[in-house]
Formats: structure tokens, sequence, C-alpha cells
């Protein structure tokens, strides 16, 4: 009986603590520490360290890797989020950054535009981009 339990449990451990790569493409030099890569997906900087643009894509509102990206990253949950951005927006002085359903579609997107900067689940990541940060 105790082997049952033990499966559901190691199921939702690995869930748990998926980590979260943020990747930009190859040719990008860039090297961002964790407060720079929350500037970026908060609005505050729009640009790179060497100057080129940076345009931060996101993934689905409510997706396991948005909330570990959330949670670990900007240190905030997903509702504070859509306030921070709801006010924002209002005031006409932001845009969130754009959703991407998946993975596979966010490290294509990533992977044709150095001025893109990402995040999906580690498992996920290909050689077709460059990992800056784990969460």
């Amino acid at each position: 009986m105790k082997k049952i339990l033990w499966v559901p449990l190691a199921l939702f451990s690995a869930s748990v603590f998926a980590e979260v790569a943020v990747v930009v493409h190859p040719s990008n030099a860039a090297a961002l520490n964790p407060e720079a890569i929350a500037q970026i997906y908060l609005g505050r900087s729009k640009s790179f360290p060497d100057g080129k643009a940076a345009l931060p894509l996101g993934q689905a509102e409510g997706s396991k890797t948005t909330e570990q990206f959330n949670q670990k990253v900007l240190n905030k949950s997903g509702s504070q989020i859509k306030a921070y951005w709801s006010k924002l927006v209002f005031t006409g002085k932001g845009t969130p950054p754009k959703e991407i359903s998946t993975d596979a579609e966010m490290l294509e997107l990533v992977s044709q535009n150095p001025s893109v900067i990402g995040y999906v689940d580690k498992a996920s990541v290909t050689d077709k981009v460059k990992v800056l940060a784990t969460f």
C-alpha cells in the first residue's frame, strides 16, 4: 500500500520543482541577472545591456511555466501580474508581453529573432536557443 502512495507523490514533486529556462537567440551576447530579466518582463527596461531592443514573450496566463516564472523571477502571483499590467495598459504606460501557447512555439520564435527573450520549461530547451538563466 505504501508503494501506491509514492507514485502520485513523485509525480507531484516533479511538477512542483520544474525549472524554468529564460532563453534568447544564440547570437545574443546578453548576460542578464534575475533583476534585469524582471525589469524587461515588467516593461521597465526595453533593451538588453548592449542597447539592442528586447522583445519579451510570455506564455499563457495560468500555465505552470508562467506560474513558476512569475513566482521565481518576478516575485509576484498571477493575479498581481494581471493587476500590474491592467494599470499600465489603462494609463497608456505599457503593454504586457505577447503570450505564446507552447514551449515549441516559444523556442521557434526565439530562434528566429535576436531581439526576443522568452521562457520555457527547462526540459524543452533545444540547441536552437541560448539559456540565459534557469529558475
